[in-house]
């Protein structure tokens, strides 16, 4: 279907791409990968005809059908519905050319016309499309919507279904996930399951990868090398080749280094020099082995805060929205150590729990109550797009801490990967993923003890997002984090709420678990295929419910369940524990007890009052749950 034949690429004088020779044939789902920068937006554009090749050339047949994303969307007076509907080109064209025909009464071609928009399945376009509104998360009520209504994230959504609308044989998606949430990257990505054409996918999200994919084009050092399997596939055999290549580069330095040794010593010598002659040819003719050069340029942790607080905050009976309540009698503690994940269908108020918490949305009713060294720290788009652009990162810190020694501060950037003359450049011309990276070092600055994350992965590549979630197991503090990044959230929290219902519970399961929940609900997606055949997930969706409400695979669900969080409350029993004997060794030194009424005693008293009630409620719930589990057994 696709073939690359010996072409490289410049962009700017910088060489992108060399001399690359590779085939994606008919019907190949492949993921491609590589660092921010790399080259993947161009080799798009290239396939959309939008660059030409400096050597070589593409092999696309005219009559391939190519839906992409467009990355930008007018802020029209056109509707929601009928954007995503216009995605279909085709079935756009014959409705323009039918309306022509009945204005000037040529019945044969209405009838025509009418064949063709049946043949096109036009009948069934409405539809299609509030459905593709639907799984991207859009509530019936914001069809007739105009574009211009909605948010610069909610465009993206609205571009990535008009992207589905549209009947393809080679879908080009780039970064589909960002600006959606689990609920709906988990429907998008049971839609390209069912996607009939060949896909190749840009994409950071591990997870999501593996769900997409069986082919892996890693793009590095103007190469594109083409895996079999799903990411961790690759991931696995990529580890295997590094290792390799180390070993053999190492290998090929000792034998590089003889010969040259060899060379040195003999080469004017009579009775050596045809040898020295003949070593010198042979590294002339030695095919190098690369050296290994796969270290992260992110290298960074978040300043812990001098000073730690127990509770770090509380929310007690408190109603939390702007005018009428979204989230009602809501009762939630934050100790350092906590790491909890935000889980909610779109609009169920995450965001509004973050920004109560942070204390820029007012409670309606009930209370906010601070440690005393509570220190926020909060991460959201909002952040990002509120950064002074015509300030450099260096002058961002600076703002925060004016005393500062700057080398201090450009040590501190440079394990956000802002080196040399970038520390000093207007983050005006920066990407979205450097802004993105700027407000997360922004942030970790700050000296947090509480850290409010608001999917902080977006436009960021895989390496920092490894990196960020290597700094969060590192800080010392309370964490809570809204991802659509699986990876992420299984690699930094012990435990997940779920908002629902305008209510806040503990979800005791994993994220297949909440995968699971989501599936059994009813849902049919349709798609324009490179056949134009109908291909309807309901079935499968279906078929996986019904399996899981056999009573074996219940119980197995449930004990895995219990045993999850059974986990998760003893490690906060061991937390509290050792809080505990910090608290009741404090109370054992004789100077608190000169004055009853010293604050110091009485704050103590009140911890370890807190501690013990908290202690007991989670002992009385392992109880329980050990008890359910004996049962199951």
């Amino acid at each position: 279907m696709l073939s690359f034949q010996n072409m490289s690429l410049r962009r700017n004088g910088e060489l992108l791409i060399e001399q690359l020779a590779l085939t994606i044939y008919q019907g190949q789902k492949v993921g491609l990968v590589g660092a921010n920068g790399i080259g993947k937006t161009s080799l798009f554009k290239l396939i959309l005809g939008e660059l030409e090749p400096d050597v070589g050339h593409l092999d696309l047949s005219a009559d391939i059908r190519i839906a992409h994303m467009a990355q930008e969307i007018p802020g029209a007076d056109v509707t929601a519905l009928a954007y995503v509907v216009s995605g279909d080109s085709d079935l756009v064209a014959v409705k323009a050319r039918l309306a022509q025909a009945e204005q000037s009464a040529q019945f044969d071609k209405v009838a025509q016309l009418f064949e063709e928009i049946k043949d096109l399945d036009g009948f069934s376009a409405e539809a299609r499309a509030e459905q593709l509104l639907v799984g991207l998360g859009f509530s019936e009520a914001t069809f007739k919507q105009p574009l211009k209504s909605f948010s610069g994230g909610w465009r993206v959504r609205l571009n990535l279904a008009r992207t589905l609308m549209k009947p393809s044989d080679l879908l080009l998606l780039d970064e589909p996930t960002n600006h959606l949430d689990l609920d709906a990257i988990f429907w998008l990505a049971s839609w390209i399951q069912a996607y009939e054409g060949t896909l190749i996918l840009i994409s950071h999200d591990r997870e999501f990868l593996d769900d997409c994919v069986l082919n892996i084009a890693y793009m590095a050092n103007q190469k594109v090398t083409l895996y079999s399997g799903n990411y961790s596939a690759f991931e696995t055999l990529r580890a295997e080749q590094l290792i390799d290549q180390a070993r053999q580069f190492e290998k090929q330095q000792k034998t590089i280094h003889h010969m040259e040794d060899f060379i040195r010593r003999f080469r004017y010598k009579e009775s050596k020099a045809r040898q020295a002659q003949s070593r010198i040819k042979a590294l002339e003719r030695l095919t190098r082995v690369e050296a290994v050069h796969e270290a992260s340029p992110f290298r960074f942790s978040i300043r812990q805060a001098s000073k730690q607080s127990d509770p770090l905050l509380q929310l007690r009976n408190a109603d939390l929205g702007y005018t009428d309540p979204i989230l009602s009698n809501i009762t939630l503690s934050f100790s350092p150590g906590d790491r909890f994940g935000l889980l909610g269908v779109n609009g169920a108020g995450k965001s509004t729990l973050v920004k109560s918490l942070e204390g820029t949305l007012p409670l309606i009713d009930g209370e906010r109550l601070e440690g005393l060294h509570l220190k926020t720290g909060y991460f959201s788009q909002h952040q990002v797009d509120d950064l002074d652009l015509k300030r450099c990162p260096l002058e961002h810190l600076q703002q925060l801490e004016p005393k500062a020694n700057e080398l201090k501060l450009r040590t501190f950037l440079g394990g956000f990967n802002f080196q040399g003359e970038q520390v000093e450049t207007k983050a005006a011309n920066f990407s979205g993923g450097e802004k993105a990276r700027l407000a997360l070092a922004i942030v970790s600055f700050q000296q947090p003890n509480l850290l409010l994350l608001d999917e902080p992965t977006n436009h960021l590549d895989m390496q920092m997002r490894q990196a960020l979630a290597t700094a969060m197991n590192t800080f010392e503090g309370a964490i809570l984090v809204i991802s659509h990044d699986r990876y992420l959230l299984s690699s930094t929290v012990d435990s997940f709420l779920l908002i629902r219902d305008g209510a806040i519970q503990p979800f005791e399961g994993t994220l297949s678990d909440y995968r699971l929940g989501l599936e059994t609900k009813p849902m049919t997606t349709t798609h324009p295929t490179a056949m134009t055949a109908k291909a309807s997930l309901g079935s499968t969706v279906a078929d996986r419910g019904s399996r899981v409400t056999d009573t074996p695979k219940a119980d197995h669900k449930r004990h895995r369940q219990i045993a999850t969080r059974i986990k998760t409350i003893e490690t906060r029993l061991a937390r509290l524990t050792e809080k505990m004997t910090e608290t009741e060794q404090a109370l054992s030194d004789p100077q608190h007890y000169s004055d009853p009424d010293s604050p110091t005693l009485q704050g103590l008293l009140r911890d370890r009052a807190s501690l013990q009630s908290q202690i007991d409620d989670f002992e009385e719930e392992w109880l329980r749950l050990e008890s359910e589990r004996e049962g199951l057994s």
